[in-house]
């Protein structure tokens, strides 16, 4: 067994801390520019409508889906400097080619809908980040590092629309730089600070990051896939096969995690609008300010469940935190008798928008910049009388909505943090490229068919069936998580090199 040195320990914990920076940008990449999508979509091709507004928000995730599975199996096989690289590279190229999509003369919502598309593939770099911090930990270590990274994650997304609030101060019009025909305006500084941060990330990793390993109990071993500086080899650690019927179950239950999450974030708006006759305004500004609670109440739950887990085990974790989001879904369930307000005024003026499918795919907040036809001086507020369910559905309490939304906002950290960490456990020191790809691209469909899912249920059904059936989908993943619960455990303990 070789000891590992206070150097190794020091040097693998920056490389692991640059692996915090990396999984941060991706974030700040897909959250810096969601904001303002839509106004500069509406100025570069005055053709593009909302449907292919929710085509642009979705490409990312797309993106991301197809990369996952890619670079994972690159970082199995080669120094995973060469995914990170790439991949940061890509997204530097896009967010560049975002800048510059005013520049054609036709077809311009395409090179929009490119460049957000390969910000989610080098977004993808995630299965390699996630398979490093796996390799790079022991189990005691693993719990607290997939927290910090998940932290560093959900800050990304919380500070990217910061980050865009900051850079309005430059103005729609901003400075032309003639001579590389470059606009710095509110539309493509954000994603030129995305792509200076891009650059810094890749001069770090070469700079500081470095392949390590270390086996399930902390000592220093050479790394399965690469030959890199370390020595001291434990070939008997990776023998054993792969527990699959767990893997698959994990990528199962991270599916939903994943799935439940998006379906609250793309019902906010247009329910608080349907139920408390809120205006476009009204429901962008109040659901920021709960959408950047639940960020830190998430960031705060990181930390909490790192200490926690140590008392009760990542699998307890995980099963009171979708017992928690079930609670969460089944206390939006319309009990009362008070029915909403109608829009009845939607009868009379035909030039009122409906919502289409793609367009729900739109998180809540990138509505803010939506605007009412010129010819309106009056938007309706209320139930829409063409969604019939508004005419006998009760509403849903704003105590409901808010009670709600702190229990999804507390469940869903815990799930997401528990899923990594039980999976990475699961593999075991073999490389886990492909898999944390796998799981990564699990999560990226979710949020791609979560959307549809509820902008086809909420718009024709109601509030009532969209949220039985997610109440559903939860319980069935709980009856899952029972069945699977005892394979549910780390590689060297199923075969007997540790202790529970």
């Amino acid at each position: 067994d070789v000891v590992e040195t206070q150097e190794h320990y020091k040097s693998r914990w920056r490389s692991i801390r640059i692996m915090y920076l990396t999984m941060f940008l991706s974030s700040v990449g897909f959250s810096i520019v969601i904001m303002s999508v839509w106004p500069y979509l509406q100025k570069i091709d005055p053709t593009a409508d909302g449907s292919f507004l929710g085509w642009i928000i979705a490409s990312y995730s797309i993106g991301q889906m197809v990369a996952s599975p890619l670079f994972g199996l690159w970082s199995n096989y080669r120094p995973r400097r060469e995914p990170l690289v790439v991949s940061s590279a890509i997204s530097i190229a896009a967010n560049c080619l975002y800048a510059y999509v005013h520049i054609p003369r036709s077809h311009n919502k395409y090179y929009m809908l490119t460049a957000r598309a390969l910000v989610g593939f080098g977004a993808g770099n995630v299965a390699a980040v996630r398979s490093y911090i796996a390799g790079a930990t022991s189990l005691t270590e693993r719990t607290s590092a997939m927290a910090n990274t998940s932290a560093c994650q959900a800050i990304g997304f919380i500070l990217g629309p910061v980050f865009q609030t900051c850079f309005t101060l430059i103005g729609e019009e901003g400075i032309t730089w003639k001579l590389i025909h470059l606009q710095l305006n509110m539309y493509t500084a954000p994603v030129l600070f995305g792509a200076l941060l891009g650059v810094i990330n890749i001069i770090l990793i070469f700079a500081i990051f470095r392949e390590h390993r270390v086996d399930d109990m902390g000592r220093q071993c050479k790394s399965v896939n690469f030959e890199g500086e370390e020595s001291g080899v434990l070939d008997e650690d990776t023998e054993g096969n792969i527990d699959h019927v767990a893997v698959v179950a994990i990528n199962f239950l991270f599916f939903v995690i994943l799935f439940v999450f998006a379906v609250f974030e793309t019902i906010a708006t247009p329910l608080t609008m349907d139920m408390y006759s809120w205006t476009r305004k009204e429901a962008v500004f109040y659901n920021g300010i709960i959408l950047c609670v639940v960020g830190i109440e998430s960031v705060i739950v990181f930390m909490v469940v790192k200490m926690l887990s140590k008392r009760t085990g990542e699998r307890a974790i995980l099963h009171g935190g979708l017992l928690i989001i079930l609670v969460g879904f089944f206390i939006l369930l319309p009990w009362g008798k008070k029915l909403p307000n109608i829009q009845w005024q939607e009868i009379k003026n035909n030039s009122i928008p409906r919502t289409t499918s793609m367009e729900m795919l739109m998180p809540f907040w990138s509505w803010q910049a939506m605007q009412l036809p010129s010819n309106d001086t009056v938007e309706p507020v209320g139930c829409p009388v063409t969604q019939s369910w508004c005419l006998n559905t009760p509403m849903i309490y704003l105590a409901q909505y808010i009670s709600s939304d702190i229990l999804i906002g507390l469940g869903y950290p815990v799930c997401n943090v528990m899923s990594y960490t039980l999976y990475s456990k699961i593999l075991g020191p073999k490389p886990q490229g492909i898999y944390m790809g796998w799981l990564t691209a699990s999560g990226s469909g979710a949020r791609i068919l979560g959307p549809v899912f509820v902008s086809q249920v909420y718009t024709h059904l109601g509030p009532r069936w969209a949220f039985s059936l997610i109440c559903g989908v939860v319980v069935v993943s709980l009856l899952v998580l029972e069945i699977v619960y005892k394979r549910l455990i780390a590689f060297s303990v199923r075969y007997g090199r540790m202790q529970e």
